[in-house]
């Protein structure tokens, strides 16, 4: 009975928006699936320095714990592969381009929807306001309940979903966006230090 009642609220939430309402639940429900995996892939694993944890996998004393420690594992295991080093730096590019891929993945997404929903709530909110005045026009408006203000306030549900949408997306994208680009300039880093090490090991 219970799952009734709130399937019922929920159709009436979604109805008192118009068609548009619609479009921008599923639009949320991508939006919300795209920080939730964007969330899980950006998570770096342990806070110590990208140096001290090459470190630790180069003597084999660090756990593999994070996105940060499979990268730098991965990578190590290709510097050893390697028969030509003078190639490895683009090897190390190939290896790092699919971790790149995977943490840049539904970013566009994400601002896309950001962008689109609060346009979409005001095409809800330009529609209702038309069959608001059709309705005040012909005058059939007064005999509901609500009069003129019911109209507006009905018409005017959109734009504010779509801002509910789009806000929430627009904060934590702009934060997972960092992280990323924080990530990315590690991922240099990581090709940096093991160059350099591999270079300091043909030198002695």
């Amino acid at each position: 009975m219970q799952y009734q009642q709130y399937l019922e609220l929920f159709l009436d939430f979604m109805q008192s928006g118009g068609f548009v309402m619609w479009p921008l639940f599923v639009a949320n429900l991508f939006l919300w699936y795209g920080l939730g995996y964007r969330f899980h892939t950006l998570r770096r694993g342990k806070k110590a320095s990208v140096r001290r944890l090459i470190e630790k996998h180069t003597q084999n004393i660090a756990k593999t714990k994070g996105l940060m420690d499979n990268v730098i594992k991965e990578a190590l295991h290709v510097k050893d592969e390697i028969s030509d080093k003078s190639y490895l730096r683009q090897a190390l590019d190939v290896v790092f381009h699919k971790y790149e891929a995977e943490i840049k993945q539904y970013a566009t997404l994400v601002k896309t929807i950001v962008i689109v929903a609060p346009l979409t709530g005001l095409l809800g909110t330009v529609i209702g306001m038309i069959e608001t005045f059709d309705s005040l026009q012909a005058q059939a408006l007064f005999t509901q309940g609500g009069g003129i203000a019911g109209g507006i306030s009905q018409a005017l549900f959109t734009t504010q979903f779509g801002l509910g949408v789009a806000i929430p997306g627009l904060i934590l994208g702009r934060i997972l966006d960092r992280k990323e680009q924080s990530l990315l300039f590690e991922f240099e880093q990581i090709k940096d230090v093991i160059c350099t090490m591999e270079s300091s090991n043909e030198i002695s």
